[in-house]
């Protein structure tokens, strides 16, 4: 609707986790240093975590996107709840395993079987789960039963789990030890800074032929201080913000505009509890309050 008006090939602020236009913040580039390492070393989990939004989803895919398939046999669960079937069975359908009917103990040596036979034809099994906070005790017992699984000295599995803060609780629980023994490497993906996020910004805006106007920079700091950095909840706000300034016909997105996106926007995460406990988000909430008199606040 707005791309012709604002000259743009594309919207910039898809919803859809994009592997092509993604920004590498510093935190993000140290995540996926951790991803890499984790298909590289074989041995151990991979445990990366990140709120809601930040950018978990469009790692992997950019991962996946580099990967030589012809070295790495690579399995992802995006739907590990226990509710959906066993993790055993998701990790089966991902390796396109004929499991029919079998029983947990049968998957269990049908898949150490199957990994055998591909250490055999020198290719390395990886399995990525995403969302792993919602995988259930019960179903991390066969994380740790796949763990055991190796070969002349190596682990034919590597395992990497991707998932919302829940999941370091998972591992912190007393009877989980033994499996959080076998994590070799971990990350918490931290939401943008202000910086990031202007950055971010920026960069998903020249991505498809924009330039920096197009957001004023009191504009985006009101965008970091109502989305927390959180890179989803700042694809949300600049794209009503666009639609916005599209409606006003104005050329740039200004803090007036954005201010009357996050007052008309009442779902998606920009109202919600806690949003001025961040220090470095306050001093932006006080140092917009004296260039405009106005309160961020008082939008909430």
């Amino acid at each position: 609707m707005y791309t012709k008006h604002f000259g743009l090939s594309e919207k910039p602020f898809s919803l859809i986790p994009d592997a092509d236009s993604i920004y590498f913040s510093p935190g993000h580039q140290a995540a996926f240093n951790m991803l890499e390492f984790g298909l590289l070393e074989s041995g151990g989990i991979t445990v990366i975590t990140g709120e809601v939004g930040a950018g978990k989803t469009t790692l992997i895919r950019h991962l996946l996107s580099r990967i030589d398939y012809h070295e790495l046999n690579v399995a992802l669960i995006n739907t590990a709840h226990s509710a959906y079937g066993s993790l055993l069975r998701w990790i089966t359908n991902g390796y396109r395993i004929d499991a029919g009917q079998r029983d947990e103990g049968e998957l269990l040596c049908l898949l150490q079987d199957y990994l055998i036979e591909q250490y055999g034809q020198g290719k390395r099994s990886v399995v990525i789960v995403d969302e792993a906070q919602n995988i259930d005790k019960f179903q991390m017992e066969s994380l740790r039963l796949l763990t055991n699984i190796n070969a002349d000295r190596a682990q034919l599995l590597q395992i990497i789990l991707i998932g919302q803060p829940e999941l370091l609780k998972t591992f912190n629980d007393p009877s989980m030890s033994q499996l959080a023994q076998r994590v070799s490497a971990d990350y918490h993906l931290d939401p943008l800074s202000l910086q990031d996020t202007m950055n971010y910004v920026h960069h998903r805006v020249e991505a498809v032929g924009g330039t920096r106007k197009l957001f004023e920079d009191r504009a985006l700091m009101a965008v970091y201080y109502f989305t927390g950095g959180i890179p989803r909840l700042i694809n949300t706000l600049c794209d009503t913000g666009l639609l916005f300034a599209y409606s006003l016909d104005h050329t740039s997105v200004t803090l007036e505009v954005i201010m009357a996106a996050v007052h008309a926007k009442r779902i998606g995460g920009i109202h919600r509890a806690g949003i001025t406990t961040d220090p470095a988000r306050e001093n932006v909430r006080q140092h917009l309050k004296k260039m405009t008199g106005q309160d961020m606040q008082d939008l909430l």
